[in-house]
């Protein structure tokens, strides 16, 4: 089998109808809703199919939702035994690739992405935030600039998208002002449509309770490599993949960093697995134009049969 590594979206590739003709497919997709559904007691199969988009998109059903399809996904891709050497998720994501590697089972990551969510949500509601992506600066002039903004409040990086596309996070005052300096550096900043500012400071009252909450979930040593966002790099060890991904809430996504050390292991095959085509849309600005890899997307079963036509 080609070298594979599969790839988990997070917030921000929802899209009503996501998962809906892989749960008429398959039962074992129906079961997976209806576990999700059982532990979070929210209907995830109406809000993922009908909607409306403004209940969907809140973080607390979120979460959930969006992890339930990367998973439907996953054990789509799964029932003809195809494995990754390695896998990866963007944010929340990094659940489907903790799932991928049999690190936590179907149950504990549902239950863990929806204690985030609640957590993530609840903190939301104290401290008003916002985050806005900067288009065409690299990493180290978005961050002289954040620097630069502190003094207006709390900001940060929060996602290294792409070499120039970077998303910033935390109290709008200071956001603002850090996007008005990336605009005079030449740079263009996109307000980005969000009910919080996750990866900042501005959530760190969840981190703690997160962390206790993770000690009560069983996590097994990874039975293929998973690359973290908060470190661009593997972990094998249990007890610091918790702490790694109770510091995820507050830390930058290093994804930019993450799909280059991937494509210096010499990855054939990427595989986004989940709603949407946000990170096959960033592996195409990250991966060098005549990198020879192959870039696939599965999240319906159009493009589950073309994954496996040229995979099997």
């Amino acid at each position: 089998m080609k070298k594979t590594v599969f790839l988990f979206p997070g917030q921000g590739s929802q899209a009503v109808g996501m998962g809906e003709d892989l749960y008429r497919e398959f039962g074992f997709v129906r079961e997976l809703f209806d576990m999700a559904e059982e532990i979070s007691k929210i209907n995830l199969s109406r809000l993922c199919f009908k909607g409306p988009i403004e209940d969907l998109t809140q973080t607390v059903n979120l979460q959930p939702a969006i992890t339930a399809t990367n998973l439907a996904c996953l054990a789509a891709v799964q029932k003809e035994g195809l494995k990754p050497v390695a896998s990866a998720g963007h944010s929340l994501g990094e659940y489907g690739a903790l799932n991928a590697a049999n690190v936590v089972s179907d149950e504990d990551t549902f239950r863990l992405v929806y204690k985030r969510g609640e957590l993530m949500h609840r903190e939301s509601t104290k401290n008003v935030g916002a985050m806005h992506a900067i288009l065409g600066l690299n990493i180290d002039a978005v961050e002289k600039i954040v620097e630069q903004s502190k003094a207006h409040g709390i900001v940060s990086v929060a996602n290294h998208n792409t070499e120039q596309q970077i998303v910033i996070t935390g109290e709008p005052g200071a956001v603002k002002a850090a996007s008005k300096f990336a605009a005079e550096n030449g740079a263009k900043a996109i307000p980005l449509k969000v009910s919080g500012a996750w990866h900042s400071e501005l959530i760190r009252g969840a981190e703690e309770e997160f962390k206790s909450y993770l000690d009560t979930v069983e996590f097994k040593e990874p039975q293929s490599n998973v690359i973290f966002n908060v470190t661009a790099d593997y972990e094998t060890d249990p007890p610091e993949i918790k702490s790694i991904m109770a510091s995820q809430l507050c830390s930058p996504v290093k994804w930019y960093d993450s799909i280059l050390k991937l494509a210096q292991a010499e990855v054939e095959v990427f595989v986004e697995i989940g709603p949407g085509k946000v990170l096959t849309g960033m592996l195409r600005k990250i991966l060098p134009r005549d990198y020879p890899g192959k870039v696939y997307n599965v999240n319906n079963m159009k493009t589950l049969e073309k994954y496996f036509s040229e995979n099997l």
